[in-house]
């Protein structure tokens, strides 16, 4: 299940007298080699720009809220900084997965206390290491959140 641009995989939640069930049925483990969870130590703290040639990644936050960048990358070793960068709000309330294709970066910022996320990767550890590449977090500056 492997798309050319990022798509999010969208689930559902149901809740009962008993409690609640999250899931995301349209996803599958295909091509999942490892899998990871990331916290951070306070909201509206960012981890990025992260990026790979030939992995590509699932995400999903199963606590919390993150706002969530991928963007395509023009030159591994100097990426321009007006690249479009892709944005998605994801949630525990609205149970969705991400797909970020390989030739992207990503990152994040907990919207949040206490959120959650769960990477799915389709690299080994060791094929990731020969396959990473880091940026500043504010080369690309998507992380003001818009009051409304």
């Amino acid at each position: 299940m492997q798309f050319s641009e990022p798509k999010i995989i969208s689930g559902n939640k149901f809740v009962d007298d008993r409690g609640s069930v999250s899931f995301v049925n349209d996803f599958n483990f295909d091509g999942v080699k490892r899998f990871y969870s990331v916290t951070n130590h306070r909201a509206e703290f960012v981890r990025a720009w992260h990026g790979h040639k030939r992995e590509g990644k699932y995400v999903s936050v199963i606590q919390g809220a993150a706002l969530i960048g991928a963007v395509k990358i023009d030159s591994w070793e100097s990426p321009s900084k007006d690249l479009l960068v892709n944005k998605y709000i994801l949630s525990d309330s609205s149970p969705a997965i991400l797909y970020i294709p390989p030739g992207y970066a990503n990152g994040f910022m907990t919207l949040t206390k206490d959120t959650r996320l769960i990477f799915y990767s389709t690299s080994t550890l060791a094929e990731s290491n020969g396959d990473d590449f880091r940026y500043d977090a504010r080369l690309w500056d998507i992380w003001s959140v818009v009051e409304r």
